[in-house]
Protein backbone atom coordinates (compact mmCIF):
# COMPACT_ATOMS: atom_id res chain seq x y z
CA UNK A 1 0.00 0.00 0.00
CA UNK A 2 1.28 3.21 -0.95
CA UNK A 3 2.28 5.23 1.80
CA UNK A 4 1.46 8.54 -0.72
CA UNK A 5 3.07 11.96 -0.91
CA UNK A 6 4.68 14.09 1.98
CA UNK A 7 4.57 18.02 1.56
CA UNK A 8 6.77 18.93 4.68
CA UNK A 9 5.92 22.59 4.73
CA UNK A 10 2.21 23.79 5.08
CA UNK A 11 2.49 26.67 3.79
CA UNK A 12 0.81 28.39 0.75
CA UNK A 13 3.30 26.48 -1.61
CA UNK A 14 2.33 23.27 0.28
CA UNK A 15 -1.38 24.18 0.80
CA UNK A 16 -1.42 24.52 -3.28
CA UNK A 17 0.05 21.54 -3.95
CA UNK A 18 -2.19 19.72 -2.01
CA UNK A 19 -4.97 20.66 -3.48
CA UNK A 20 -3.99 20.91 -7.09
CA UNK A 21 -3.14 17.00 -6.65
CA UNK A 22 -6.47 16.26 -5.76
CA UNK A 23 -7.90 18.39 -8.69
CA UNK A 24 -5.84 16.60 -11.15
CA UNK A 25 -7.38 13.44 -10.11
CA UNK A 26 -4.06 12.59 -7.74
CA UNK A 27 -5.43 9.29 -5.74
CA UNK A 28 -2.37 8.48 -3.35
CA UNK A 29 -2.35 9.27 0.30
CA UNK A 30 -1.57 13.60 1.13
CA UNK A 31 0.07 14.35 4.26
CA UNK A 32 0.55 18.13 5.00
CA UNK A 33 3.39 18.56 7.91
CA UNK A 34 4.08 21.70 9.28
CA UNK A 35 6.26 22.65 12.10
CA UNK A 36 4.19 25.52 13.83
CA UNK A 37 0.84 24.52 16.41
CA UNK A 38 -1.07 26.08 13.79
CA UNK A 39 -3.70 24.99 11.10
CA UNK A 40 -2.65 26.21 7.49
CA UNK A 41 -2.83 29.88 7.35
CA UNK A 42 -2.38 33.29 5.40
CA UNK A 43 0.77 35.09 5.75
CA UNK A 44 0.81 38.13 3.86
CA UNK A 45 -1.86 39.82 6.24
CA UNK A 46 0.33 39.18 9.54
CA UNK A 47 1.99 42.42 8.72
CA UNK A 48 -1.09 44.55 8.19
CA UNK A 49 -4.76 43.90 8.48
CA UNK A 50 -3.76 41.12 11.36
CA UNK A 51 -1.42 43.35 12.99
CA UNK A 52 -3.78 46.03 12.85
CA UNK A 53 -6.86 44.02 14.35
CA UNK A 54 -8.89 44.72 11.07
CA UNK A 55 -9.23 40.67 10.90
CA UNK A 56 -9.24 37.86 13.81
CA UNK A 57 -7.19 34.97 13.39
CA UNK A 58 -9.81 32.50 11.83
CA UNK A 59 -9.82 34.48 8.52
CA UNK A 60 -6.36 33.39 7.97
CA UNK A 61 -7.02 30.08 8.14
CA UNK A 62 -6.87 28.39 4.72
CA UNK A 63 -9.41 25.80 4.53
CA UNK A 64 -11.81 24.69 7.46
CA UNK A 65 -11.08 20.79 9.10
CA UNK A 66 -14.00 19.64 6.40
CA UNK A 67 -12.01 20.41 3.17
CA UNK A 68 -9.45 18.28 4.68
CA UNK A 69 -10.85 15.16 5.56
CA UNK A 70 -12.99 14.91 2.45
CA UNK A 71 -10.27 15.68 0.33
CA UNK A 72 -8.23 12.75 2.10
CA UNK A 73 -5.47 14.99 3.44
CA UNK A 74 -3.65 14.45 6.46
CA UNK A 75 -2.77 17.73 8.05
CA UNK A 76 -0.12 17.44 10.77
CA UNK A 77 0.91 20.11 13.20
CA UNK A 78 3.81 21.16 15.23
CA UNK A 79 5.80 18.44 14.04
CA UNK A 80 9.93 19.36 12.99
CA UNK A 81 11.41 17.13 10.73
CA UNK A 82 14.97 17.15 11.44
CA UNK A 83 16.21 13.51 9.30
CA UNK A 84 15.23 12.17 6.44
CA UNK A 85 16.03 8.99 4.73
CA UNK A 86 15.53 8.87 1.28
CA UNK A 87 16.08 5.80 -1.99
CA UNK A 88 17.02 6.68 -4.86
CA UNK A 89 13.68 6.15 -6.36
CA UNK A 90 11.89 8.74 -3.94
CA UNK A 91 10.86 6.92 -1.12
CA UNK A 92 11.95 7.23 2.15
CA UNK A 93 10.86 7.68 6.16
CA UNK A 94 11.35 11.40 7.26
CA UNK A 95 11.94 11.73 11.14
CA UNK A 96 10.46 14.26 13.49
CA UNK A 97 11.90 15.73 16.63
CA UNK A 98 9.09 14.44 18.76
CA UNK A 99 10.15 10.72 17.73
CA UNK A 100 7.40 10.80 15.03
CA UNK A 101 8.13 9.06 11.95
CA UNK A 102 6.16 9.84 7.83
CA UNK A 103 7.07 7.47 5.69
CA UNK A 104 6.72 8.30 1.79
CA UNK A 105 6.57 7.47 -1.60
CA UNK A 106 7.42 10.95 -2.75
CA UNK A 107 8.98 13.52 -1.02
CA UNK A 108 7.76 17.62 -1.63
CA UNK A 109 10.04 20.43 0.40
CA UNK A 110 7.81 23.42 0.83
CA UNK A 111 9.93 24.38 3.73
CA UNK A 112 9.69 28.21 3.04
CA UNK A 113 12.36 30.71 4.74
CA UNK A 114 13.23 32.13 7.90
CA UNK A 115 14.00 35.66 9.11
CA UNK A 116 17.29 36.97 8.53
CA UNK A 117 18.62 37.91 12.09
CA UNK A 118 20.46 41.25 13.10
CA UNK A 119 24.27 41.26 13.85
CA UNK A 120 24.86 43.61 16.00
CA UNK A 121 25.80 43.91 19.56
CA UNK A 122 22.13 43.95 21.67
CA UNK A 123 20.37 41.82 18.95
CA UNK A 124 19.69 39.07 21.02
CA UNK A 125 17.77 41.19 23.73
CA UNK A 126 13.99 40.48 23.76
CA UNK A 127 12.23 43.40 22.79
CA UNK A 128 14.04 42.78 19.40
CA UNK A 129 11.33 41.10 17.03
CA UNK A 130 11.01 39.47 13.87
CA UNK A 131 7.33 39.27 12.07
CA UNK A 132 7.62 35.92 9.45
CA UNK A 133 4.83 33.52 11.26
CA UNK A 134 1.69 33.62 13.26
CA UNK A 135 3.63 33.51 16.84
CA UNK A 136 5.52 36.05 15.46
CA UNK A 137 2.74 38.04 14.81
CA UNK A 138 1.25 37.31 17.70
CA UNK A 139 4.09 38.38 20.26
CA UNK A 140 4.11 41.70 18.35
CA UNK A 141 0.30 42.37 18.68
CA UNK A 142 1.29 41.60 22.60
CA UNK A 143 3.61 44.04 23.59
CA UNK A 144 2.12 47.05 20.92
CA UNK A 145 -0.26 48.47 23.76
CA UNK A 146 2.26 48.75 25.88
CA UNK A 147 5.11 50.51 23.19
CA UNK A 148 5.21 54.45 22.86
CA UNK A 149 8.42 54.04 19.79
CA UNK A 150 9.32 51.46 17.69
CA UNK A 151 12.21 51.45 15.14
CA UNK A 152 12.16 49.30 12.22
CA UNK A 153 15.32 47.74 10.96
CA UNK A 154 15.04 47.35 7.26
CA UNK A 155 13.02 49.28 4.49
CA UNK A 156 11.92 46.38 2.86
CA UNK A 157 8.37 45.31 2.36
CA UNK A 158 8.14 44.15 5.75
CA UNK A 159 9.42 46.63 7.07
CA UNK A 160 7.55 49.19 5.83
CA UNK A 161 4.29 47.57 5.89
CA UNK A 162 4.51 46.88 9.60
CA UNK A 163 5.90 50.13 10.05
CA UNK A 164 2.28 51.89 8.58
CA UNK A 165 0.54 49.52 10.56
CA UNK A 166 1.99 50.10 13.49
CA UNK A 167 1.95 53.98 12.70
CA UNK A 168 -2.11 53.42 12.23
CA UNK A 169 -1.91 51.88 15.92
CA UNK A 170 -1.28 55.22 17.14
CA UNK A 171 3.33 54.15 17.36
CA UNK A 172 6.01 56.86 16.79
CA UNK A 173 7.74 54.73 14.35
CA UNK A 174 11.50 55.21 12.67
CA UNK A 175 12.56 52.86 9.78
CA UNK A 176 16.40 52.74 9.60
CA UNK A 177 17.44 50.96 5.79
CA UNK A 178 21.26 50.34 4.78
CA UNK A 179 20.68 50.96 1.09
CA UNK A 180 20.71 53.97 -0.26
CA UNK A 181 16.59 53.82 -0.90
CA UNK A 182 13.28 51.96 -0.22
CA UNK A 183 12.58 48.45 -1.10
CA UNK A 184 15.87 48.82 -3.70
CA UNK A 185 15.54 45.19 -4.20
CA UNK A 186 11.60 45.13 -5.86
CA UNK A 187 11.32 48.65 -7.04
CA UNK A 188 13.44 51.25 -9.02
CA UNK A 189 14.39 54.54 -8.00
CA UNK A 190 10.80 56.74 -8.96
CA UNK A 191 9.00 54.07 -7.06
CA UNK A 192 11.39 54.11 -4.22
CA UNK A 193 11.56 57.80 -3.88
CA UNK A 194 7.57 58.20 -4.11
CA UNK A 195 7.70 55.43 -1.52
CA UNK A 196 9.80 57.59 1.04
CA UNK A 197 8.13 61.03 0.42
CA UNK A 198 5.05 59.51 1.42
CA UNK A 199 5.66 57.54 4.39
CA UNK A 200 7.35 60.79 5.30
CA UNK A 201 4.53 62.93 5.36
CA UNK A 202 2.26 60.29 6.66
CA UNK A 203 4.61 61.17 9.86
CA UNK A 204 6.52 57.99 9.37
CA UNK A 205 10.65 58.72 9.66
CA UNK A 206 12.94 57.09 7.43
CA UNK A 207 16.59 56.88 7.47
CA UNK A 208 18.38 55.74 4.54
CA UNK A 209 22.06 55.14 3.77
CA UNK A 210 22.57 54.24 7.55
CA UNK A 211 24.03 51.59 9.28
CA UNK A 212 22.68 50.07 12.94
CA UNK A 213 26.11 49.59 15.27
CA UNK A 214 23.68 48.42 18.02
CA UNK A 215 20.61 47.80 20.00
CA UNK A 216 20.66 49.87 23.22
CA UNK A 217 19.40 48.45 26.48
CA UNK A 218 19.38 47.06 29.63
CA UNK A 219 17.92 43.33 31.28
CA UNK A 220 14.97 42.66 29.08
CA UNK A 221 14.27 46.25 27.51
CA UNK A 222 15.50 48.38 24.93
CA UNK A 223 15.88 52.12 25.06
CA UNK A 224 17.31 52.83 21.82
CA UNK A 225 18.38 51.86 18.40
CA UNK A 226 22.39 53.13 17.64
CA UNK A 227 22.73 54.47 14.10
CA UNK A 228 25.62 56.03 12.83
CA UNK A 229 26.72 57.49 15.94
CA UNK A 230 23.24 58.77 17.45
CA UNK A 231 20.81 56.82 19.37
CA UNK A 232 17.26 56.66 18.23
CA UNK A 233 14.65 56.01 21.02
CA UNK A 234 12.48 52.79 20.66
CA UNK A 235 10.54 50.71 23.71
CA UNK A 236 10.66 47.68 20.54
CA UNK A 237 12.86 46.88 17.85
CA UNK A 238 11.29 45.55 14.50
CA UNK A 239 13.68 43.27 12.34
CA UNK A 240 12.96 43.16 8.82
CA UNK A 241 16.64 42.53 6.95
CA UNK A 242 15.73 39.52 4.52
CA UNK A 243 15.09 35.91 4.89
CA UNK A 244 17.16 33.41 4.51
CA UNK A 245 15.94 30.00 2.58
CA UNK A 246 15.17 26.62 4.46
CA UNK A 247 17.69 24.59 2.71
CA UNK A 248 18.66 22.16 5.40
CA UNK A 249 16.88 19.49 4.67
CA UNK A 250 17.42 19.24 1.10
CA UNK A 251 21.52 19.74 1.67
CA UNK A 252 21.14 16.48 3.99
CA UNK A 253 19.75 14.84 1.47
CA UNK A 254 22.50 15.76 -1.29
CA UNK A 255 20.39 18.14 -3.45
CA UNK A 256 21.52 21.12 -5.44
CA UNK A 257 21.11 24.29 -3.54
CA UNK A 258 22.44 27.86 -4.26
CA UNK A 259 20.25 30.42 -2.90
CA UNK A 260 17.45 28.46 -2.27
CA UNK A 261 16.92 24.46 -3.67
CA UNK A 262 17.87 24.31 -7.19
CA UNK A 263 14.44 23.03 -9.19
CA UNK A 264 14.13 22.73 -12.92
CA UNK A 265 11.00 24.06 -14.45
CA UNK A 266 8.88 21.50 -13.04
CA UNK A 267 9.80 22.22 -9.66
CA UNK A 268 11.87 19.02 -10.09
CA UNK A 269 15.46 18.90 -7.75
CA UNK A 270 18.47 17.58 -8.51
CA UNK A 271 17.86 14.10 -8.07
CA UNK A 272 14.92 14.15 -10.45
CA UNK A 273 12.44 12.99 -8.34
CA UNK A 274 11.74 14.82 -4.91
CA UNK A 275 9.92 18.55 -5.88
CA UNK A 276 10.33 22.10 -4.05
CA UNK A 277 8.38 24.86 -4.10
CA UNK A 278 7.91 28.25 -2.71
CA UNK A 279 10.53 30.98 -1.06
CA UNK A 280 12.39 27.71 -0.59
CA UNK A 281 12.93 27.24 -4.70
CA UNK A 282 15.50 28.52 -6.87
CA UNK A 283 14.03 28.12 -10.16
CA UNK A 284 14.33 28.82 -13.60
CA UNK A 285 13.15 32.42 -14.87
CA UNK A 286 9.63 32.01 -15.97
CA UNK A 287 9.59 34.94 -17.99
CA UNK A 288 9.40 34.51 -21.28
CA UNK A 289 13.01 35.46 -23.50
CA UNK A 290 15.01 35.77 -20.53
CA UNK A 291 18.80 34.97 -20.96
CA UNK A 292 19.73 31.11 -20.66
CA UNK A 293 20.75 30.11 -17.69
CA UNK A 294 19.03 33.27 -15.16
CA UNK A 295 17.74 31.57 -12.20
CA UNK A 296 15.30 33.66 -9.56
CA UNK A 297 13.95 32.86 -5.99
CA UNK A 298 10.75 34.43 -5.71
CA UNK A 299 9.15 35.67 -2.37
CA UNK A 300 5.89 35.78 -3.20
CA UNK A 301 1.86 34.30 -2.93
CA UNK A 302 1.21 34.52 -6.48
CA UNK A 303 4.99 32.62 -7.32
CA UNK A 304 4.14 29.60 -4.92
CA UNK A 305 0.81 28.89 -5.84
CA UNK A 306 1.96 28.99 -9.59
CA UNK A 307 4.65 26.68 -9.19
CA UNK A 308 3.05 24.64 -6.71
CA UNK A 309 0.09 23.87 -10.10
CA UNK A 310 3.10 23.14 -11.76
CA UNK A 311 5.18 20.84 -9.37
CA UNK A 312 1.60 19.03 -9.16
CA UNK A 313 1.41 18.08 -12.78
CA UNK A 314 5.03 16.60 -12.48
CA UNK A 315 4.18 14.47 -9.40
CA UNK A 316 1.19 13.16 -11.34
CA UNK A 317 3.55 12.91 -14.46
CA UNK A 318 1.31 14.51 -16.20
CA UNK A 319 2.93 17.16 -19.06
CA UNK A 320 3.42 21.38 -17.45
CA UNK A 321 5.95 23.71 -17.24
CA UNK A 322 6.49 27.42 -15.47
CA UNK A 323 6.29 30.04 -17.79
CA UNK A 324 4.24 33.17 -16.16
CA UNK A 325 4.64 36.95 -15.68
CA UNK A 326 5.76 37.12 -11.88
CA UNK A 327 3.68 39.82 -9.41
CA UNK A 328 4.24 40.96 -6.08
CA UNK A 329 2.03 43.21 -4.35
CA UNK A 330 2.53 45.28 -0.99
CA UNK A 331 0.03 47.10 1.35
CA UNK A 332 1.74 50.29 2.64
CA UNK A 333 -1.10 52.35 4.86
CA UNK A 334 -2.82 53.98 2.03
CA UNK A 335 -0.40 52.69 -0.11
CA UNK A 336 -1.46 49.80 -2.72
CA UNK A 337 1.67 49.33 -4.68
CA UNK A 338 1.17 46.18 -7.54
CA UNK A 339 4.17 45.18 -9.73
CA UNK A 340 3.75 43.70 -12.67
CA UNK A 341 6.88 42.08 -14.15
CA UNK A 342 10.45 41.66 -13.04
CA UNK A 343 12.36 45.70 -13.41
CA UNK A 344 15.98 44.61 -13.49
CA UNK A 345 17.75 44.82 -16.62
CA UNK A 346 15.96 48.06 -18.37
CA UNK A 347 16.88 50.79 -20.42
CA UNK A 348 13.78 53.59 -20.06
CA UNK A 349 11.52 54.05 -17.63
CA UNK A 350 7.96 55.81 -18.12
CA UNK A 351 6.53 57.49 -15.36
CA UNK A 352 3.14 58.06 -15.18
CA UNK A 353 1.77 60.81 -12.26
CA UNK A 354 -1.75 60.78 -12.46
CA UNK A 355 -2.68 62.17 -8.97
CA UNK A 356 -0.04 63.07 -5.55
CA UNK A 357 -1.10 59.43 -4.33
CA UNK A 358 -1.02 57.70 -7.90
CA UNK A 359 1.97 56.68 -9.82
CA UNK A 360 3.45 54.44 -12.08
CA UNK A 361 6.51 53.79 -13.22
CA UNK A 362 7.19 51.66 -16.35
CA UNK A 363 10.35 49.97 -17.74
CA UNK A 364 11.58 48.82 -20.72
CA UNK A 365 14.14 47.00 -22.42
CA UNK A 366 14.68 47.87 -26.39
CA UNK A 367 11.68 49.41 -26.84
CA UNK A 368 9.28 46.69 -25.27
CA UNK A 369 7.93 46.77 -21.60
CA UNK A 370 9.06 44.52 -19.20
CA UNK A 371 8.02 45.59 -16.08
CA UNK A 372 6.06 47.95 -13.34
CA UNK A 373 5.12 49.29 -10.68
CA UNK A 374 2.11 50.97 -10.00
CA UNK A 375 1.22 52.61 -6.91
CA UNK A 376 -2.76 53.52 -6.52
CA UNK A 377 -2.85 52.89 -10.24
CA UNK A 378 -4.79 49.28 -10.39
CA UNK A 379 -5.87 49.70 -14.07
CA UNK A 380 -2.21 50.40 -15.02
CA UNK A 381 -1.04 47.33 -13.47
CA UNK A 382 -3.63 45.19 -15.34
CA UNK A 383 -2.88 46.60 -18.67
CA UNK A 384 0.43 46.21 -18.00
CA UNK A 385 0.30 42.95 -16.67
CA UNK A 386 -2.19 41.49 -19.80
CA UNK A 387 0.45 42.70 -22.21
CA UNK A 388 3.42 40.97 -20.54
CA UNK A 389 1.30 37.92 -20.96
CA UNK A 390 0.31 38.46 -24.25
CA UNK A 391 3.73 39.95 -25.59
CA UNK A 392 1.50 43.12 -26.62
CA UNK A 393 3.41 46.42 -26.89
CA UNK A 394 2.99 49.50 -25.13
CA UNK A 395 4.35 52.20 -26.97
CA UNK A 396 6.82 54.47 -24.48
CA UNK A 397 5.97 57.44 -26.34
CA UNK A 398 2.31 57.53 -25.75
CA UNK A 399 1.92 56.05 -22.05
CA UNK A 400 4.11 58.75 -20.87
CA UNK A 401 0.48 60.74 -20.87
CA UNK A 402 -1.10 59.70 -17.63
CA UNK A 403 -4.25 60.85 -18.95
CA UNK A 404 -4.06 58.34 -21.65
CA UNK A 405 -5.33 54.80 -20.13
CA UNK A 406 -2.66 52.11 -20.97
CA UNK A 407 -5.40 49.44 -22.41
CA UNK A 408 -6.04 51.89 -25.04
CA UNK A 409 -2.72 52.06 -26.38
CA UNK A 410 -1.87 48.27 -25.93
CA UNK A 411 -0.90 47.02 -29.62
CA UNK A 412 -1.50 43.57 -30.28
CA UNK A 413 2.08 41.32 -30.87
Amino acid sequence: MSDGILIIGSSQAGVQLAVSLRALGYDDPITLLGEENHRPYQRPALSKEFLQDVIAKESLIFRTQQYWDEHRITVVKNERIVRIDKEAFGSGIAYARSGNTFPFCRLALTVGARPRRLQVPGADLPSVLYLRNADDALELKARAPSVTDVVVVGGGFIGIEAAASLHRLGKKVTVVEAAPRLAGRAVGPETADFLLKHHHQQGIDIIVDADVTRIVGEGDSVSGVEVDGRVVPADLVLAGVGVVPNTELAESLGLACDNGIVVDARALCSDGVTVAVGDCANLPNPVAGSPAGDRVRFESVNNAIEQAKVAAYAIADQPGQYAGIPWFWSNQGHVKLQIAGLSRGYDQTVVRQHAPDKLSVLYYLNGRVTAADCVNGPLDFIAVKAALATGAAIPADRAADPAVPLKSITAAA
